[in-house]
Parts: structure tokens; sequence; C-alpha cells
């Protein structure tokens, strides 16, 4: 860890984080003359984290933070013990990939020629402003640099509350103002325990952004989750030869 890490820690609290706290800490920090500043690029960099990935509650963030302040990994205590694999290894994988630049735990999925598949559990909620509120998985495919097949087959949960799908490129605005956002690709809905399917053909490596939003129904706020099966079927170099000539 010492070797290629600059290891700190700071409460949640200290941030504003714990809205009970807040009043309490700010009179503490005025009693004892030692204000904290929130607007250090390194306090800076642990709110962005707050913000990105899971959104699950856990006692404690681990984040890792490249010299530049950017959020370049995420582990939250409550997920590393899984899949029986000891906490020390799995954190231990954790950095590795932080460090190679997959991005792990912030919502990034990267899918490559040796790994072309990968699941993906959350949940969305009905929006209490506008009309989508948006749970977001960030797709990168950018290594397909002739393209492929995107297929992302969905299953909903059996909590109450239906459930819109958008597919978006990296541009594409993920407005919560349109029923259906006109920048997205493709779309879908269902209900509790259905089972949707998202496919769009692109032509080269790049990010795509699934959205998941409850939907808008006014005056009733659910909660339902979503398992996505992401994955990319290659185009072939001869498929890539004649598209190119055509």
């Amino acid at each position: 860890m010492n070797a290629h890490f600059i290891n700190t820690w700071v409460p949640h609290s200290e941030l504003g984080r714990v809205r009970r706290l807040r009043e309490p800490i700010a009179k503490r920090r005025e009693r004892e003359g030692k204000p904290f500043d929130t607007t250090h690029a390194l306090a800076q960099a642990i709110m962005r984290g707050w913000k990105i990935g899971s959104k699950k509650g856990s006692p404690v963030d681990s984040f890792v933070i490249s010299p530049e302040f950017e959020v370049m990994g995420k582990q939250q205590f409550n997920e590393l013990a899984r899949d029986n694999i000891s906490p020390s290894k799995y954190y231990h994988t954790f950095l590795t990939e932080a460090l190679e630049g997959k991005q792990p735990g912030l919502g990034n999925i990267v899918l490559t020629r040796e790994h072309p598949e990968e699941e993906v559990l959350d949940v969305f909620r009905t929006p209490t402003v506008g009309y989508l509120d948006y749970t977001v998985v960030v797709i990168d495919v950018t290594s397909f640099e002739n393209g492929g097949t995107l297929t992302i087959d969905i299953k909903i949960g059996r909590d109450s509350g239906d459930g819109e799908f958008y597919l978006f490129d990296e541009d594409g605005e993920l407005s919560i103002d349109e029923e259906e956002p006109k920048d997205a690709l493709t779309g879908t809905w269902g209900e509790p325990e259905d089972t949707l399917q998202i496919t769009h053909r692109f032509d080269r490596g790049q990010l795509f952004r699934l959205g998941a939003s409850g939907y808008w129904d006014e005056g009733e706020v659910c909660t339902n989750a979503f398992l996505a099966k992401i994955s990319v079927e290659e185009i072939n170099n001869e498929d890539a030869t004649k598209r190119n000539h055509n």
C-alpha cells in the first residue's frame, strides 16, 4: 500500500454528508476555531465520489484518487465480501484495477473481446421532479474498433414500480423533462417481473449510457430493482471490409 498510495481518511460527517450532524459540527468548529475547508480539491473529489457508482448505504467508502484529484475507483465496505472471495483479496483486486484505469465501482462496464459480457444489479426510482430520474450505467465498448451489436437483457424486480430504460451515446442528453428523451438511441419499458431487451448496432468503438428510471406516476413514489445482462457480439473482419467498401 505505502509503496503506491498515500493513505488518508476523513469522516463523512466532516464533509457534511450526515445531515443531523451538520449543525453540531459547525458549532464545534466555531467554538474551537478550527475551520474545515470543504472547497479543497481532495475534499471535492471525495464528495464527487459519493455521486458516482452505487448509491447504496455503506459505513465506509474507499476511493482511489489520482494526483490530479480525479476519482479512479470506488469500493464500498458492504460490498467487500462476496462471491466467496476473501475481503483482502477483493480489495487488492479493486486497487489493481483502479491503477489499470478500469474505474472499478464507478458505474462503468468495460466490455472487451476477452470479456464481452457483464451483469449489473441496481435500482430505479420514480422521479420526484420531471418525468425521469436516471440510474446510469456507463458501457465502454471502445475496444470493439470495427463495431458490433450491443444487447442488453433486462429483468425488472418484483417490487412495485414500472421501469423505463433508454440507451444514449456519450453525447446524448439524459433529459428529465421529456417523457421520451429525444436523444435516446432506443428504449423500452416494462412492469414488475417483465423481461425486456434492448439491441443496438454500432459501427465503431465508443461509450454508451444506459439510463433506468421509474415510470412517472404523480403522487406515487416507488423503487424497484433491475438486473441487466450486457453483452457485445463483435462484427467480423469480413463484414467490416464489406461495410467499408460499400
